[in-house]
């Protein structure tokens, strides 16, 4: 009985220890990002640079992190197609943001403006500068809005 859980234990804290190897954040040079990601900084925020880049590495799948210079958080999944784009207070490109979310926001909310976009599985979580937070569907359309 002693030896039984002796070894259960010696296994669970052998898995345990291979997750958080395997689990977590690992900075790479920014050579090691996908193309598709590179081309996205390139494309969206001209004249800025990676600061760093993270590979996360979740059960999930892998994803990456991206911080530029000017502070801007971008995460990418493994392909390096965008998944978040926080801009922290300047406005996320423009093209970045599905046109009726925009419609919606600038006929609802003149004067602020989008400084984050997250997609979800549902659509699209969105930050506003005056700190509104608005979930919209895959169509575009308001689901809720938290302040």
């Amino acid at each position: 009985m002693k030896t039984t859980k002796l070894f259960i234990a010696a296994v669970a804290c052998f898995f345990m220890q291979s997750v958080s190897i395997f689990a977590g954040d690992m900075i790479i040079p920014t050579n090691q990002l996908p193309a598709a990601a590179k081309t996205f900084v390139k494309t969206n925020f001209p004249g800025q640079t990676i600061s760093y880049a993270k590979l996360d590495r979740e059960f999930s799948g892998t994803r990456y992190e991206v911080r530029l210079n000017n502070g801007v958080e971008l995460d990418f999944d493994k392909n390096g197609t965008w998944d978040k784009v926080d801009c922290n207070y300047s406005a996320v490109p423009a093209k970045l943001v599905p046109a009726s979310i925009a419609n919606y926001v600038k006929a609802n909310f003149a004067g602020a403006s989008i400084v984050k976009i997250d997609k979800e599985r549902y659509g699209y979580d969105i930050e506003l500068s005056n700190d509104l937070e608005l979930k919209f569907n895959k169509n575009g359309k308001l689901m809720s809005i938290d302040d």
